[in-house]
């Protein structure tokens, strides 16, 4: 039984399939599309473009054959049904919420935050700032602090006064910052390196539960607007200016574990080694799951040099002649495919972890410089492993413990 038999048999368990005449109008699978489906003694038609491009028995064909079956069981039998949520859940598993461990990490989130951006920030060993002239400059680490602490609360800076007022009476800052000095340190340049090594530093308490890996690129939109004159309808477009962002993430938790923030039309497949080079400098890497972006030799080899195994979606006009590791995941996807495949979807979670970023902390930008967007980025992304880390301090009972190595050269 190939795959499309098989998730036309989860159709048919699943959806409302109807006979409308002589045809039968069966639902898609991942959207609210309806496909017309011919069943005769002869051959079989679909109008989804699965069929259109193979000509062969699509999984809505399928779901239209077991429906039919099913009918014409005269015992009203439901055999077909019931291996088809087998079947389904053998796709999709399910799996149960430990909702004591939730409940607590959601109730204690907001000051557990605040304890754990506090020692990462007084980890830094940052040199004291001196300034010859005008106002005393605060420590660095304090501003660190309110800049991050300032996106995960997604106020603005005057609204967020009263929480720096309320972490400096906790005493994990020795003074509240003006809220124009916390914009301000958004554009500082040298924000940005000391927020990736905060990321480092926040993934590392769970590097004996990670070992499998995911990857992709998603868009934090902006303020600003992109403009150009398009040729071929004679007229001028307009669109949202966004940084595009590469992100190297745990299958299990979800935690990021390596940020490459290269131009917005920047190649997938150049900003992907430096991905896996960073991570397996503090994880062991036994797979990586990307999609077609990254289906290139390059980042194959990237993954094969550190020991792991690349999971990676072939384009359709692949044919594996580049030779190397390539070559040799290309005829394990040809003649395992199934198997490939279990190791591939994988992958959804790099989804996951750009939808808990973008629903939590928000999917747009306040900052208007290109230096200033990019470190509200990474402001997110720090946020996000921090609330990660709490959600495994009570599910996992780990105790989170930063600095153990240093990171900074």
């Amino acid at each position: 039984m190939d795959i499309r038999e098989q998730r036309g048999i989860v159709l048919a368990a699943t959806k409302t399939i109807r006979k409308i005449g002589g045809r039968w109008v069966v639902p898609s699978q991942s959207s609210s599309a309806m496909y017309s489906v011919h069943i005769t003694n002869t051959d079989n038609y679909c109008s989804c473009p699965d069929y259109e491009t193979r000509r062969e028995n699509c999984k809505h064909i399928y779901a239209a054959i077991y429906v039919m079956r099913r009918e014409e069981n005269p015992d009203g039998s439901t055999t077909v049904t019931e291996t088809a949520f087998a079947i389904a859940a053998t796709e999709r598993p399910s799996y149960p919420q430990v909702w004591s461990a939730y409940n607590q990490a959601q109730k204690n989130e907001k000051e557990n935050f605040q304890s754990l951006l506090s020692d990462l920030c007084n980890g830094l060993s940052l040199g004291p700032q001196t300034r010859k002239n005008g106002r005393p400059t605060l420590p660095l680490s304090d501003m660190i602090f309110s800049t991050t602490f300032k996106v995960y609360s997604t106020v603005s800076a005057r609204r967020f006064t009263t929480d720096l007022r309320e972490a400096q009476s906790k005493g994990f800052i020795t003074k509240a910052p003006h809220y124009n000095s916390v914009i301000n340190y958004l554009e500082s340049p040298e924000l940005t390196l000391i927020l990736k090594t905060l990321i480092t530093q926040s993934s590392l308490p769970l590097t004996a539960v990670e070992t499998e890996f995911a990857a992709d690129s998603s868009g934090f939109a902006s303020s600003r607007f992109v403009r150009w004159f398009d040729i071929k309808y004679g007229k001028e477009r307009l669109e949202h200016d966004w940084v595009k962002v590469h992100v190297m993430c745990g299958v299990k938790t979800n935690i990021v574990t390596a940020v490459e923030i290269a131009g917005r039309n920047a190649s997938d497949v150049k900003c992907f080694p430096p991905l896996i080079e960073s991570t397996a400098k503090n994880f062991t890497i036994s797979e990586v799951s990307a999609d077609k972006g990254y289906s290139s030799r390059s980042c194959t080899d990237a993954i094969y040099k550190v020991g792991g195994t690349p999971f990676i979606s072939f384009k359709g006009n692949a044919t594996g002649g580049v030779g190397g590791s390539y070559e040799q995941m290309y005829h394990y996807f040809m003649y395992r495919k199934q198997e490939f495949l279990q190791h591939y979807h994988k992958r959804s979670n790099i989804e996951s972890t750009f939808s808990m970023m973008k629903r939590k902390f928000g999917d747009s930008l306040r900052s208007k410089t290109d230096v200033a967007m990019v470190n509200e980025v990474l402001c997110k992304i720090l946020c996000h492993n921090l609330v990660v880390l709490i959600h495994e301090m009570y599910e996992l009972g780990i105790d989170p413990v930063f600095w153990t190595k240093s990171t900074i050269n």
